[in-house]
């Protein structure tokens, strides 16, 4: 343990003098109260814990001061002894020791007071520092009153073996909201009865993951949560503390968050099992490199921040703690490997209903909160995006203005992207016009302090950083960042960062358009930016998704009117060669198979990493909105694979833009996909209600049901526009339900370039089955090759072969692995000699 020398020689000397007033106290007791000691000892254990009767039975004066100063630690067994001593009625020694303690330590300290003592204390302390959260635009307003609740699904919740089905079909896998109940149940007991001690929270940017994380602090020290449970929590910000200069260790990380730096922190470090730690930000640490030093196990060690965070990540540091660790989505396979057994959870951020109650949070008057409400749900696009808190704020904010102007938002924002450059432009356009390019020229600075942060792993900027862009004191700082003042050792340090995480990186994104030079090192160029994010996780991801959305040729011009500049072609240049590139290093090898899964830890999370790659691809090509752009950019990849993925509602609304883009000859693979929960859990119907449905008869419920549209509709609706280019489909391990296999019939009937349809194992039902062969079977279907796995419902394939006599394109099928009874075979044949059937090739 490295610790100053003072520090040292002080706690040594305190040490030492309360060991002499311990021996001298007991040494003074006969046998009779030595022995009334001891039992006294035993019988009133300290904060639920008392030294075991084995070591106190016969143990002599020297021996009691030993056990005493192990178990509790120098000072607090002076407390403990003094105590002891007088429920023994042994009075006159208790207050012997109390004024030889005063005279040889001076009173005693708040960070003496007992666990319970002290536990009031710091609870009360919490709630006074956390009552209050800074809004974006630097207000503060109470927590209670901020927080708007979130839609949070466990692991399991939304199952990759999920059916593709309504949502509403599985109840089970519904997310619920983040009220009281549902953090308690974050750390609930699994289906064997065991309690997880990491629980891995995990969503996009913006989505309120801290936000989240501060509220169950919060409710810990009201009492809310986790009540017998836990008896302190502390919560460490990962970035702040990896840009923390020096070394620190996790005892003096606590103190830190105590009132006063005062605490027994002895005391609480020895009851491991009653702490709770929320580690926020942990997509921040660095990956742990070969040469690193052994993993932190001490929690008085001065460590690196990184090393510190990493002990308590991996368990080697107080392995019995709970942990609440916070992370951003993005290669999620990484991170669950640096932790023990962690239980997942997914923030899934606003419900509809969530949407409209933080609207009239944010507008006063109810007229304005249904305006504004209105006017954004009447784009289903934006209307969607504003399921991230964060994106919900800038929408409201930027509407207030337009709405003042009697403009609207909703009719030019379809992307993230647009809907923060839309929210800078807005402060752009309230300038002054003579300030216009003074405003101009320090927004491209701040651009510039954006992308060196972002480039050399830093959130927060000391002030010498705004002297030197000239930014200190300017418009831009006050409106896009936010002032930290943190106690140095000789003066108050003042540090800066930007309102959210997210400007950051939208602002970095923005300075490869506002700041292209043909001159710029090759290590500040967007290819090194690409380079350093070729698997499209970690820092840089949300970036690079900005700087897609960005290179739209109409966001483009707005840049340039916006910012003064003229924007090069060049960029955009840079950027669909990188893709194309990418594509042609990731292409496949022939014969790969979909029905077998990786074996191994290590090669699940590499292969997570590219299926994750896959996806996070195709967003940053949504975000262009530019059709041409990604019918290029897809040319590098022949064939999409999404593999045991979740599928949000956002994520199938980003699938479906791109297939609606695809070039000719393109390729779609789905295995063991499922759909994440998106919708909250709905009421139970009152008796009435459900009186009237059953009076309403089965036919009535049969009607809805079959009316009722998939969550995949959207993707199979892209298959059948006239610029799809959509060649091949496959469906492996995905439980298509029967609402899907209509939806997907419909496209057979009219998908204009759609010509190898793969059917593998999907768990089909005969109505299933029945309608994808009418699909199949229709004059205008132009499936050549069909392809079919499907182990159960060998009677049901009738209806497929039935397809064969009907269709004018079919000349290939594969029934590979299907078992034909003997009277479907019969018929098999006799559809085979009918002239209408055009087959070539049968497996």
């Amino acid at each position: 343990m490295d610790q100053p020398e003072d520090f040292q020689s002080g706690a040594e000397f305190r040490a030492a003098t309360a060991r002499e007033l311990l021996q001298r106290a007991l040494e003074n007791l006969s046998q009779e109260h030595l022995k009334r000691f001891r039992h006294k000892l035993r019988d009133a254990p300290q904060d639920g814990r008392s030294i075991p009767w084995g070591r106190l039975q016969g143990a002599d004066a020297l021996n009691l001061v030993e056990e005493l100063i192990q178990f509790y630690g120098p000072e607090p067994a002076l407390d403990v002894t003094r105590k002891t001593l007088k429920r023994a009625d042994i009075r006159d020694v208790a207050e012997q020791l109390k004024e030889d303690r005063l005279k040889r330590l001076g009173p005693s300290s708040s960070s003496l007071l007992s666990v319970s003592e002290y536990k009031k204390k710091y609870r009360e302390h919490v709630l006074q520092q956390h009552a209050k959260v800074k809004e974006r635009n630097a207000r503060s307003v109470k927590i209670n009153k901020r927080f708007t609740k979130l839609l949070i699904a466990r692991e399991g919740a939304a199952s990759v073996d999920g059916a593709l089905g309504p949502a509403d079909e599985r109840e089970t896998q519904r997310a619920r909201r983040s009220d009281t109940h549902t953090f308690n149940r974050l750390f609930g007991r699994d289906g064997e009865g065991q309690r997880p001690l990491t629980v891995l929270l995990q969503g996009p940017a913006g989505i309120g993951k801290t936000m989240a994380a501060k509220k169950i602090l919060y409710d810990w020290a009201a009492g809310k949560l986790y009540h017998g449970q836990v008896d302190f929590a502390f919560f460490l910000p990962c970035r702040e503390l990896l840009e923390r200069p020096g070394t620190c260790s996790l005892a003096g990380l606590i103190l830190d968050q105590c009132p006063g730096r005062s605490a027994p922190v002895r005391l609480l470090l020895a009851r491991a099992e009653r702490l709770l730690f929320i580690l926020d930000g942990a997509d921040e640490l660095p990956p742990p490199a070969p040469a690193d030093a052994a993993p932190c196990t001490d929690p008085f060690e001065e460590a690196e921040g990184a090393r510190v965070l990493s002990g308590l990540m991996g368990k080697t540091l107080l392995p019995g703690a709970r942990l609440l660790v916070t992370a951003r989505a993005t290669a999620p396979g990484r991170l669950q490997s640096r932790l023990c057994s962690p239980q997942c959870a997914e923030v899934c951020g606003f419900s509809d209903k969530d949407k409209k109650k933080y609207f009239h949070k944010f507008f006063r008057e109810e007229w304005l909160a249904e305006q504004a409400y209105r006017s954004v749900k009447e784009n289903e696009t934006l209307f969607a995006l504003c399921f991230v808190p964060f994106v919900c704020w800038i929408v409201c904010t930027v509407l207030r203005q337009q709405l003042d102007l009697g403009q609207d938002l909703s009719r030019t924002s379809k992307t993230t992207t647009s809907v923060y450059l839309f929210f800078v432009a807005s402060f752009l356009s309230s300038a002054p016009a003579a300030d216009g390019p003074q405003v101009q020229g320090e927004l491209r600075k701040l651009c510039r302090l954006a992308r060196e942060g972002l480039l050399g792993h830093r959130a927060q900027f000391a002030e010498k950083d705004l002297e030197r862009l000239q930014l200190r004191g300017s418009k831009i700082q006050r409106l896009f960042l936010s002032k930290k003042e943190l106690p140095g050792v000789l003066e108050t340090e003042v540090t800066y960062q930007f309102m959210d995480q997210s400007f950051q990186e939208f602002f970095a994104a923005l300075s490869y358009l506002l700041d292209d030079k043909g001159d710029r090192a090759p290590a500040d160029s967007v290819g090194a930016l690409l380079r350093g994010n070729a698997e499209l996780h970690g820092h840089l991801a949300l970036t690079t998704r900005f700087l897609f959305g960005l290179l739209n040729t109409e966001r483009m011009r707005d840049v340039e009117r916006h910012f003064g500049c003229v924007v090069s072609e060049r960029v955009k240049q840079d950027v669909l060669r990188w893709v194309q590139d990418q594509g042609h290093q990731r292409a496949a090898p022939e014969g790969t198979q979909e029905t077998e899964a990786p074996e191994g830890r290590e090669e699940l999370e590499e292969d997570e990493d590219e299926l994750n790659y896959v996806l996070e691809l195709l967003y940053c090509l949504y975000e262009t909105q530019e059709g041409a752009f990604v019918s290029q950019a897809l040319r590098g990849l022949p064939e999409l694979a999404l593999e045991r993925v979740c599928l949000s509602r956002m994520d199938v609304v980003v699938l479906s833009y791109c297939i609606r883009c695809c070039p000719e000859g393109q390729a779609l693979r789905l295995v063991s996909c499922g759909l994440a929960p998106a919708h909250e859990k709905k009421k139970k119907k009152n008796l009435m209600k459900r009186l009237h449905g059953s009076l309403g008869g089965s036919s009535s419920r049969a009607t809805m049901k079959k009316t009722q549209a998939s969550p995949l509709r959207s993707l199979f609706e892209a298959m059948t526009d006239q610029h799809c280019g959509l060649s091949s489909l496959t469906l492996c391990r995905c439980k298509l339900s029967d609402s899907v296999c209509r939806d997907l019939s419909e496209a057979l009937r009219a998908a204009p370039a759609l010509t190898e349809l793969g059917l593998l194992q999907n768990g089909l039902s005969e109505a299933g089955l029945r309608v994808l062969s009418e699909g199949l079977a229709w004059p205008q279907c132009r499936v050549r090759k069909l392809r079919v796995q499907q182990p159960t419902l060998q009677e049901a394939l009738h209806y497929l072969i039935g397809a064969l006599s009907q269709s004018s394109a079919l000349t290939s099928l594969d029934l590979s692995d299907c078992q034909l009874p003997e009277p479907v075979v019969t018929y098999l044949c006799r559809v085979l000699q009918q002239s209408g059937c055009r087959l070539q090739t049968l497996r």
